[in-house]
């Protein structure tokens, strides 16, 4: 088979495009000498992919009407089956629509990937699969992960279990609800400026951010390599423990694992916190969005924790005030160079390249009208940036993140965990129809300043549900050293122990 090769037309246009001026005598020469050069493609095109077999049978499932799915939380239902042992036997998984689940279609919560259906199952799937659990559907998640909140996810907005109305969280909203409403037992999210941790504390569950890199990422849409992170949320500190033994590890295929260091997460769950030192971070509180009683709860779980037997101390770290603002440039000018200019894979690195769903996310270019709000004002943000400032600022954040890194790892050389709240407020109502986009902007963005930071840093970061104001969760979050999450695990289990958290 012969690709097709650029008309005159469109090499003029390319040539255009890249500041070349071309004489019709050199266009002509490089449109003939382009053939030889492209014969490598021909012999390219009629070769099978190189991808993973997909080993568990399973049903094409559906759409659930509202009868089954009042939170709008379910983007397709369907069963695949695990093993018949293992040590996630009699689980309910159901997995955040970004991640690849062959022959079940994926939305990745847009319109553009309408009718995708992948051909892989994600490296996760298959470790969960063999683990045992049962896979019972895909989770709705905010427009191509783009939200913090629950109201840019197609078609519907994601509700709060805890309070009708409220928003969820993003972006993994669905996995948080469908958690927080015992749908499931377990939900797969994943984290780029927060959205494990967001739901999670919007609905009163427990969700790592893992490690960057300890699980891996193949087979979930990306976002930007340096940031991607995907993980468990649970309703209880020992299903999340269990589900991260399961799901941790290299599979020599994702370039965003190196180093990695597992552990028996499990095995830190009886350890109680005696002698355990936190660090509660002083700049993690009385921000601009802080509400009082968000502060105050997660300053009582502290001392609840120094109750249980940890030495709890304030500490400073200055410059966690700037970590939102470090990663913006990341998040954003990355976002649009990998996901949006570069098809959901981007290029320059070694791995599993998931080509159907490359060729799926290049749609967008024919219905940009359709992208979520959230998402558009990240890509003019991101093109222009790389457009008018060369990505400079993009690489100078990623330098300023290893300093931003070191600060957080000098007061971890102190203690064994930090403790900041996770989110200065509770869950805000959803934005109403038509509602201006300002509200729809603030709503999505308005969280991040504590979760987003350790997207850079890549340190381990779990949400734990720690009290109720109002009728809405109160979450703090537990932050370790790199590959230290058996110590989160061992706080997070002793406080889980203390009383239910409903009641603090």
């Amino acid at each position: 088979m012969t690709v097709t090769r650029p008309s005159l037309e469109q090499l003029l246009e390319i040539a255009e495009d890249l500041g070349m001026s071309l004489s019709d005598e050199d266009l002509a020469f490089f449109h003939g000498a382009l053939d030889d050069t492209m014969a490598s493609y021909d012999a390219v095109d009629p070769l099978p992919d190189n991808l993973p077999e997909v080993t568990y049978p399973r049903t094409t499932g559906y759409h659930p009407g509202a009868e089954e799915n009042p939170l709008n939380a379910w983007a397709w239902k369907a069963e695949v089956k695990g093993a018949s042992s293992g040590p996630l036997k009699g689980k309910k998984v159901a997995l955040k629509d970004n991640v690849c689940l062959a022959g079940v279609p994926m939305r990745n919560g847009s319109s553009v990937l309408e009718g995708y259906v992948p051909n892989i199952d994600a490296t996760i799937v298959t470790r969960l699969l063999d683990a045992g659990a049962t896979i019972v559907g895909k989770a709705v998640c905010e427009y191509f992960c783009l939200s913090g909140g629950s109201h840019t996810s197609q078609p519907a907005p994601v509700h709060n279990p805890r309070k009708h109305g409220y928003s969820a969280g993003g972006s993994s909203s669905g996995s948080g609800a469908l958690v927080a409403a015992g749908e499931v037992d377990m939900a797969i999210g994943g984290d780029q400026g927060g959205s494990i941790r967001i739901p999670a504390a919007y609905c009163g569950i427990y969700g790592m951010k893992p490690t960057h890199g300890l699980v891996p990422y193949t087979g979930v849409m990306p976002i930007e390599n340096t940031i991607d992170h995907t993980g468990p949320m649970t309703a209880t500190v020992a299903d999340n423990a269990a589900m991260l033994e399961v799901l941790a590890g290299p599979d020599g295929l994702d370039p965003r694992q190196y180093d990695v260091r597992t552990a028996k997460y499990t095995e830190a769950l009886d350890k109680g916190v005696k002698g355990l030192k936190i660090g509660v971070v002083t700049e993690g509180f009385g921000l601009k969005q802080s509400e009082r009683d968000v502060d105050a709860k997660v300053r009582a779980a502290a001392d609840k924790l120094g109750e249980l037997g940890a030495k709890v101390e304030e500490v400073s770290i200055e410059m966690h005030l700037l970590g939102a603002a470090i990663w913006t440039p990341i998040a954003l000018e990355g976002l649009q160079w990998q996901m949006m200019q570069g098809n959901g894979m981007g290029m320059n690195w070694k791995g599993l390249y998931t080509t159907s769903l490359l060729d799926a996310v290049a749609n967008w270019r024919d219905r940009a009208d359709e992208l979520s709000d959230t998402l558009k004002i990240s890509m003019l943000v991101g093109e222009y940036a790389i457009r008018h400032h060369r990505g400079h600022y993009y690489a100078k954040c990623q330098n300023l993140g290893r300093k931003l890194k070191a600060a957080y790892d000098v007061a971890l050389d102190r203690y064994d965990l930090l403790l900041m709240p996770t989110l200065p407020l509770k869950a805000t109502k959803l934005p109403e129809p038509g509602a201006p986009k300002a509200e729809i902007l603030g709503r999505a963005f308005e969280m991040l300043p504590n979760t987003a930071p350790f997207d850079v840093t890549g340190h381990p970061a779990m949400a734990v549900p720690c009290g109720l104001s109002e009728g809405l969760p109160v979450s703090m979050m537990l932050i370790g050293k790199s590959y230290d999450e058996s110590t989160i695990y061992r706080a997070a289990a002793a406080f889980e122990g203390a009383g239910d958290w409903t009641s603090m």
